[in-house]
């Protein structure tokens, strides 16, 4: 699900500038190549690879690689080393690197980024560094793969996408996959696993087509993510049914909808005004309002992390009552100032020096976007029983008994009741062991352990949601 106001993530992306700095050429050459560090933030592990080189007579230049971001070859500078230390400069993301020289194979240092500063060692790669996702597909494949692109007339958008259609004669079922939160390309790429590529291409072989999409603003689609609502991107998910209908290939009356996380809310809100849309399969999907599986969430990932139960209750406490400003507060730049004044209050009753208080604020506010003050507010104040209710097509809910994100044990028994209450009785929920919100089997289902997982996404399930559909 997308970051709660208080505790978000550091995003390592963004372009930076390239500047480069000459020092001495036999200091220089004992340090190139690549060298791997982690950046661990408490609830997420990110790997960075800095790959450094000498081009001409003696500058040094670096390059940035975030495997677990999809991001690779961002240029950095300047870059200064003195035989001993090393600084490299990453203006673009407000950030830079100071180390030690340990070893011929260690640095020791810290990763400063917008107020924050992180420990980062790093150690020299024999090899250049590569990921290890054995399930990802390559070609050739036994089936069709095209790139197409789609309109959704309400916001006057074209959406691009891959459709996959199984070889053979047809029509075929299909299905439409629909993202989680946070702006994602058609793989629902994330952590270097794309695990939307994984189903897509299991599916096809098992006789169904599938169109994936980048979300709005993504990729090669248009339209803006950042203030886009669960109910704005329902309408590309839509958009992306009506478009399927059109295609002579598919079976019209077996057109369905799956949705991981977010996408799981944005399902049925589709199928509850749609009386056409033929199934949903639910893939960490919400039951409970968003604003109890955000604090559910802090929790869960704050304790399985070894946060003091302390520390959680405060976070809880901060929650409600940002969350109570901003459920009020129809005004996004108002709605900010009024947080931001909240969280002055709370900080000023913590007795910090100033400095401290200021830094924690800066970092408070940097971590909120007023544009994206829409989608939470959306998010936190919509309970999805109201949707799935009005669901009336077959329905298969999965969780993994380690999703840390999106809890099944209160997300699960919600979504069963909600759509038998209306009389549907073609529901199922399962609660898989040992599977976290990617549907990876992991030890502990903290996000820190995505990147690690060479598993991209557990192969019951792939099974399951062939199943299901084949079986409609």
């Amino acid at each position: 699900m997308k970051k709660s106001a208080i505790i978000t993530l550091i995003s390592l992306m963004l372009i930076l500038s390239n500047s480069l700095s000459a020092q001495n050429l036999t200091d220089k050459n004992s340090i190139t190549g690549s060298l791997l560090g982690k950046i661990n933030t408490g609830a997420i592990e990110l790997r960075i690879v800095f790959n450094l080189s000498i081009v001409g007579k003696d500058s040094l230049v670096a390059t940035l690689d975030s495997p677990d971001q999809g991001a690779k070859g961002i240029k950095l500078g300047p870059v200064t080393f003195n035989g001993e230390t090393i600084k490299i400069s990453a203006g673009g993301l407000l950030a830079e690197y100071n180390g030690t020289l340990k070893s011929d194979t260690l640095f020791e240092g810290i990763w400063k980024q917008a107020g924050n500063t992180l420990p980062l060692n790093l150690s020299k790669l024999k090899t250049a560094f590569t990921l290890r996702r054995p399930q990802e597909p390559v070609p050739p494949f036994p089936y069709k793969a095209e790139d197409v692109t789609f309109t959704n007339d309400k916001f006057n958008i074209k959406l691009a996408g891959t459709l996959t259609i199984p070889s053979g004669k047809g029509p075929f079922p299909a299905v439409v996959m629909i993202t989680g939160s946070g702006a994602q390309n058609r793989n629902e790429e994330l952590m270097g696993h794309k695990p939307f590529m994984v189903i897509a291409d299991y599916l096809s072989r098992n006789g169904i087509a599938v169109l994936r999409y980048d979300d709005r603003g993504v990729g090669k689609s248009q339209g803006n993510y950042v203030a886009a609502t669960s109910a704005d991107l329902a309408t590309d998910a839509e958009a992306a049914f009506n478009f399927l209908k059109n295609n002579p290939e598919i079976d019209q009356k077996k057109i369905g909808l799956a949705g991981h996380s977010e996408g799981g809310l944005i399902a049925p809100i589709v199928a509850s005004s749609n009386s056409d849309i033929a199934f949903i399969v639910s893939l960490a999907g919400p039951g409970v309002s968003g604003e109890e599986i955000i604090n559910t969430q802090s929790a869960d990932i704050s304790r399985a992390s070894g946060v003091d139960e302390k520390i959680i209750k405060e976070a809880a406490s901060i929650n409600k009552k940002i969350f109570s400003i901003l459920k009020k507060e129809p005004d996004n730049k108002i709605a900010f100032d009024k947080m931001s004044t909240e969280y002055k209050k709370i900080l000023e009753k913590k007795k910090l020096t100033k400095e401290e208080s200021e830094k924690e604020l800066k970092q408070f506010q940097a971590q909120i976007n007023p544009l994206g003050l829409t989608w939470m507010r959306y998010f936190i104040s919509t309970n999805p029983s109201d949707f799935w209710v009005k669901v009336k097509c077959p329905v298969l809910a999965i969780n993994g008994s380690k999703d840390l994100q999106v809890a099944a044990d209160i997300n699960l028994p919600a979504i069963e009741e909600a759509i038998e209450s209306s009389g549907n009785t073609r529901v199922k929920t399962i609660k898989l062991k040992d599977l976290n919100h990617l549907f990876q089997h992991s030890k502990t289902g903290t996000p820190a352990e995505y990147g690690n997982i060479e598993e991209t996404f557990s192969p019951e399930v792939l099974k399951m949601m062939t199943d299901f559909i084949n079986g409609l």
